[in-house]
C-alpha cells in the first residue's frame, strides 16, 4: 500500500550511515498488505534488496515498490480459484491452500537464488488465491443470520488489520537479529494451526451449495492478462515515461483481452464470470464502493509518505509514526461497524462508509498542503469509511449472488480492492512523474522544483477524489436501483 523508494531510506549512501538508514525504514514502513505474513514478507523483500545492493549496487531493482510478476499473483488467479472453489468445494480448496502456504513457506530456509525466491513467492501467490477468498465464502456459509455474517466479516477483517499494525514493528525487531527467512518460516506454524482448523471445525460444503458447470479456461486466461496488462501498464508509464513506446503497446493489449473478456463472459455457456450476476445492484455496488475505497487508501497513503517525508522532511521512522493515525482508526473502527448498521441499516452503511473515503480526499486535495492536521484529518476520515466499506461491501455482494457462486463473490470483491489499490498508486505515480521536474530522488530541491511537487500532489489527489466519486456516485446509483426493484 505504501511506497519505499530507496531514495527515502538512504540508498544513495554507502557504509553504516546507509544500512542504519535502511534498518530504521525497515523498521517503520508500513506493510502492502493487511496480513501479517504478507507485511513480514515485504520486509524480508526489502532485506534482500540491501544484500542484493551491497553485493552488485541494484538495490533499486528489488525494491518494494517495483513488484515483480509473482507479488500479484494472487489478483491475477483468485477469480480462476473462486471459481474451481464453488465446484469442488470451498473447504476442499481451503486446507489443499494452506498446505501449499506451509509448504511453500518451509521452502524459504532453503532459498539461496534470485529464481528460487521468486518461484517461493509464486507457490504464496497461488496459496493466497486458494485461502483469502475462502475465508469470506466459508464464513458466509457458516451463518445465515446477517448480524453474525457482519459480525464474523468484521473480525477476520480486524484480525489482518492487526497484522498491519504489527507486522512493521515485529519484523523490524527480528530482522535485528535473523535472516529474512524467519519472517516467512513462521507461517509454518500458522498454517497447520488453520489446516486443523478448518479439518475439524469446519464441515465439508453440501452438495446444494456446489455446481458442476465446466471451468471457462479460456475466459481464466483471457482474465489474468487483463489484470496483469492492467497493473504493469501504469508501472511503464512511470518507469519509462509517457514518450517511450513500452507503456502504449501494454495500453493496448489491456483493452484488446479485456474487450474479449466481456465478449467471452457475455456468450459462453458457462463463463468464469457471469456479467448477468454483477449486474445485480447489490453486486455492482459492493464491488464499486469497494474499488473506490481501496484507490483512496492507497492513493493517500502514498502521497501522504512522500509528502512528509520528501516535502517536510521527516524520517522515515516518523513518517511512519505519522501514518499511524489510519491504523488506528482502522483497527479501532470496527468496534462502530455493527452500531452503525443497527442505526442505518447495511444498504445506507455501505454508501455512507463511501462517501466518507471521498470526503478525505477532498479534504487532502484542498487543506493537505497547510499542515499535518489537515493530512490526520483526511487519514482519518478514509480509514473510517474504508473499515465500514470492508466489511459491509463485501457482505453485499455475497448477498447479491446464489449460494453456488460465494466464493466467486469473495474473489471479486478482493479483485476489484487489488486492482483499485494498484491503480491508485499508478495513478498518483504517473501524475507525479508528468508534473514534476527532475529526479524525486535529488537530495535538495529548489524553490520552484518544491511548490510544483505540492501542486503535483495536489492534482493526483484531485484526480483520486474524481475517481472515487465517481465510483461511489454509480454505486449509490446502483444500490438505489436494487432498492426500488424489492
Amino acid at each position: 500500500m505504501y511506497s519505499a523508494h530507496s531514495e527515502l531510506t538512504g540508498f544513495s549512501g554507502s557504509g553504516g550511515d546507509a544500512e542504519e538508514a535502511f534498518n530504521a525504514a525497515v523498521a517503520a514502513t508500513p506493510a502492502p498488505h493487511s496480513t501479517t505474513h504478507a507485511a513480514a514478507h515485504m520486509r524480508g523483500l526489502i532485506r534482500i534488496g540491501w544484500d542484493t545492493r551491497k553485493s552488485y549496487g541494484r538495490c533499486e531493482e528489488l525494491s518494494p515498490n517495483r513488484e515483480s510478476p509473482s507479488s500479484r499473483l494472487p489478483t491475477r488467479v483468485e477469480l480462476a480459484f473462486g471459481a474451481v472453489a464453488d465446484r469442488v468445494g470451498r473447504r476442499k480448496v481451503m486446507l489443499v491452500g494452506l498446505v501449499l502456504l506451509g509448504a511453500a513457506s518451509l521452502a524459504t530456509g532453503f532459498v539461496t537464488t534470485a529464481g528460487q525466491l521468486i518461484a517461493v513467492r509464486a507457490a504464496m501467490g497461488v496459496a493466497a488465491a486458494m485461502t483469502t477468498p475462502g475465508s469470506l465464502a466459508l464464513a458466509f456459509r457458516l451463518f445465515d443470520e446477517e448480524g453474525l455474517r457482519v459480525r464474523a466479516t468484521t473480525l477476520i477483517s480486524t484480525v489482518g488489520l492487526v497484522g498491519l499494525a504489527i507486522g512493521p514493528v515485529v519484523s523490524g525487531f527480528v530482522l535485528a537479529f535473523a535472516p529474512w527467512q524467519a519472517l516467512l518460516l513462521v507461517n509454518v506454524p500458522i498454517a497447520a494451526l488453520a489446516f486443523l482448523g478448518v479439518r475439524h471445525g469446519i464441515p465439508a460444503d453440501r452438495e446444494d451449495e456446489l455446481h458442476h458447470d465446466p471451468v471457462d479456461g479460456v475466459g481464466a486466461l483471457l482474465g489474468t492478462a487483463t489484470i496483469v496488462l492492467a497493473l504493469v501498464a501504469p508501472t511503464l508509464f512511470v518507469n519509462a515515461g509517457a514518450a517511450s513506446l513500452l507503456p502504449w503497446p501494454a495500453i493496448a493489449a489491456a483493452i484488446v483481452t479485456a474487450s474479449l473478456f466481456v465478449v467471452r463472459s457475455r456468450y459462453a455457456h458457462h463463463p468464469l464470470l457471469n456479467l448477468e450476476l454483477v449486474a445485480r445492484p447489490l453486486v455492482s455496488s459492493g464491488l464499486a464502493f469497494k474499488g473506490a475505497s481501496n484507490l483512496a487508501v492507497s492513493g493517500l497513503g502514498y502521497l501522504v509518505t512522500l509528502q512528509l517525508q520528501l516535502d517536510r522532511g521527516w524520517k522515515p521512522a516518523a513518517a511512519a509514526a505519522g501514518m499511524l493515525p489510519q491504523v488506528v482508526v482502522l483497527i479501532a473502527g470496527g468496534a462502530l461497524i455493527r452500531p452503525l448498521i443497527t442505526r442505518v441499516g447495511i444498504d445506507k452503511a455501505a454508501w455512507l462508509g463511501a462517501v466518507t473515503v471521498v470526503c478525505g480526499l477532498a479534504v487532502h486535495a484542498s487543506l493537505g498542503r497547510f499542515g499535518y492536521v489537515w493530512i490526520t484529518l483526511a487519514l482519518v476520515l478514509v480509514a473510517a469509511g474504508m473499515r465500514v466499506v470492508g466489511v459491509v461491501a463485501g457482505t453485499n455482494v455475497m448477498r447479491g449472488l446464489p449460494a453456488d457462486r460465494t466464493t466467486s463473490g469473495a474473489a471479486m470483491v478482493d479483485t476489484a480492492g487489488e486492482v483499485a489499490t494498484g491503480v491508485g498508486i499508478a495513478v498518483c505515480g504517473t501524475i507525479l512523474a508528468a508534473l514534476f521536474p527532475g529526479s524525486i530522488a535529488t537530495s535538495s530541491w529548489s524553490t520552484d522544483q518544491t511548490a510544483e511537487f505540492r501542486e503535483a500532489v495536489t492534482a493526483a489527489s484531485l484526480t483520486l477524489t474524481a475517481l472515487a466519486a465517481a465510483l461511489v456516485g454509480w454505486g449509490i446509483a446502483r444500490a438505489r436501483r436494487g432498492a426500488e426493484r424489492s
